[in-house]
């Protein structure tokens, strides 16, 4: 896929990560996911992410990641496949090699490892990254890895393939700043955990859309709201937040990395054979499965 028509399909709606399959072992199940992701794809997602944030991309070696990527591609059919990246710059060069083999459309470069960097180091690692694909690539703004709005202008000067901006950080002065300066330079993607919940302050500061997590297990309502908030249907929003959103934030905020853990048990609840996730996260307890089961069946399409 060529890079503008990359940034364009980004913008074209509702965005979501599927989960990485794993079997009782904890190996790929490659099978099952194909499966969730064929499932997906009859959705109206404008772009699918493997081997992303909630796909556990920190739990997955570098191997693994483009061998996720080939079966999304095959499975997803026309709806385009972003890669996860990350790690070091010369790991993240090498993923991003990989992958752009095995078929992605795009990578999403996650942060890199462990320690906070100047803004001179964030601009040679993305720029790195950039230099070594022709593919459109996405930097995503989050905890020890965060782009001032005059670094990212940098970037884009000196890389015609970064097409994309994703914020984790919840700093809507920061990134209403990124999007006066840099204009429609860049899609902008809302990135925070369970996205839905700051949807409506991201659209005000000028983003283009999100990536829906619990699109992986009720992608119709994932869909109704998005479709909601493009319309200004307020009252519409509020009671898919009061109904579902805020209840399933409740079940994620019981322990760290629930984010990810609740949106696989969400996923295994809908019939798909996701197994569990690696370490060092955890799954959901036996009662708040039920919880998530009682949840997903008061919203059923």
């Amino acid at each position: 896929m060529k890079t503008e028509d990359l940034k364009h399909a980004l913008g074209a709606g509702l965005l979501s990560f599927p989960v990485t399959h794993f079997d009782a072992e904890g190996n790929f199940n490659a099978k099952s996911y194909a499966e969730h992701v064929n499932w997906l794809s009859g959705f109206e997602a404008a772009t699918l992410f493997a081997a992303g944030g909630t796909g556990e991309f920190f739990s997955l070696t570098p191997e693994e990641i483009p061998q996720i990527v080939r079966v999304a591609k095959e499975a997803a059919g026309k709806t385009p496949i972003v890669s996860g990246c990350g790690y070091g710059t010369n790991i993240a060069v090498s993923i991003a090699k990989s992958v752009e083999k095995a078929g992605a459309d795009g990578i999403l470069l996650l942060p890199h490892y462990l320690i906070d960097a100047p803004q001179e180091g964030l601009y040679r690692h993305i720029k790195a990254v950039c230099q070594a694909t022709g593919m459109g690539v996405m930097v995503y703004n989050r905890d020890n890895s965060v782009l001032q709005a005059d670094t990212l202008a940098r970037l884009c000067d000196e890389c015609p393939n970064l097409v994309g901006f994703k914020d984790g950080t919840g700093d809507i002065g920061l990134v209403r700043q990124i999007t006066a300066k840099m204009g429609d330079r860049l899609t902008y993607l809302g990135g925070m955990p369970t996205a839905e919940l700051f949807a409506e302050a991201y659209l005000g500061a000028g983003f283009t859309t999100y990536s829906s997590a619990v699109f992986n297990f009720v992608p119709g309502l994932a869909l109704e709201f998005y479709k909601a908030l493009r319309a200004g249907e307020r009252a519409r929003c509020e009671e898919i937040l009061n109904g579902f959103f805020y209840p399933f934030m409740a079940i994620r905020n019981r322990a760290k990395g629930y984010a990810v853990s609740a949106i696989k048990a969400g996923v295994r609840l809908q019939g798909f054979d996701a197994g569990p996730v690696r370490s060092p996260l955890q799954d959901l307890t036996a009662e708040e499965i039920s919880m998530m089961e009682a949840l997903i069946e008061q919203h059923k399409r």
